[in-house]
């Protein structure tokens, strides 16, 4: 099952996005304010039939320009893309790093930060207390620092890698100790999609077997609002299963082996893999 996600950008952030932009939203008139844009452009997506909308809250990783402790988009902004999507009955999601990224999103009715690596103990409280997630993605932190070594990114970019990676597993202690309920991603794209089920591992770090199951089935299903349709084995739900070989709530590792260790697959209700017939 999958979920659609449209992000909409307001300055450089990632650039990986930003030769998407509609350029005609970038000369509007001075009538149109950016908020107008913005609240146009959640619209717009949601129209399309996105399930949730993502800004982009700080400065990011790969940014050409903007430091990770950039903020993005003004308060104003920020709070009528979240009402769009409440109207439809949706949610909104930010990429944030730092800590005053996670808490101005959040307290701005931010649904879900994603990576939320550098967050620290009292937003850790803040986002516990507003029953708000954060979806940590650990696997492309490591992915792209060792590929920014074997692949000579530019120095501001390899230390902008550092820094995250520096902080990543205390971001985890930190949400741990604090109780912030958190998904399961890896946001790996590209030559480094391989290596999604590293999550497990870098998560084992900081949480127990089970609390990772939960947070890649049951909380996951929070996150996307369809509980009793995934993260669950019930009636009417999507028959998403595996059968593992082994015991995972005894050794997380079964699961971080690309499929090796799974004698079953199934999707949607198919099977798409068995070793067991």
């Amino acid at each position: 099952m999958g979920c659609s996600t449209s992000i909409i950008e307001r300055r450089a952030d990632d650039g990986v996005f930003r030769h998407n932009v509609d350029r005609r939203t970038e000369s509007s008139s001075a009538a149109s304010t950016v908020r107008d844009q913005c609240i146009a452009a959640a619209r717009e997506q949601l129209r399309r039939g996105a399930h949730t909308i993502k800004i982009m809250g700080s400065g990011g990783v790969v940014s050409p320009t903007d430091p990770l402790w950039m903020n993005q988009y003004r308060e104003d902004e920020i709070r009528a893309i979240v009402n769009e999507c409440a109207e439809r009955r949706s949610y909104v999601s930010a990429h944030c790093h730092p800590a005053s990224a996670i808490r101005r999103c959040v307290d701005f009715g931010v649904r879900c930060i994603e990576h939320g690596t550098l967050i620290d103990d009292d937003t850790a409280s803040l986002v516990a207390r507003a029953g708000a997630y954060v979806v940590p993605t650990l696997a492309i932190l490591f992915a792209t620092a060792e590929y920014g070594r074997q692949n000579n990114l530019p120095e501001h970019m390899r230390a902008k890698i550092d820094q995250v990676v520096g902080g990543a597993i205390e971001g985890l202690q930190r949400m741990r100790k604090a109780q912030v309920k958190l998904g399961f991603g890896t946001d790996l794209v590209g030559p480094l999609y391989t290596q999604q089920c590293r999550e497990f591992l870098l998560r084992s770090e900081v949480f127990t077997p089970v609390e990772i199951l939960r947070q890649a089935t049951s909380i996951g299903a929070e996150v996307l609002q369809l509980q009793g349709k995934l993260g669950c084995v019930a009636t009417d739900a999507h028959a998403d299963l595996i059968v593992v070989d082994g015991d995972p709530l005894q050794d997380i590792s079964l699961l971080a082996q690309s499929g090796r260790e799974l004698s079953l697959i199934m999707r949607g209700g198919e099977i798409v893999k068995n070793r067991l017939a």
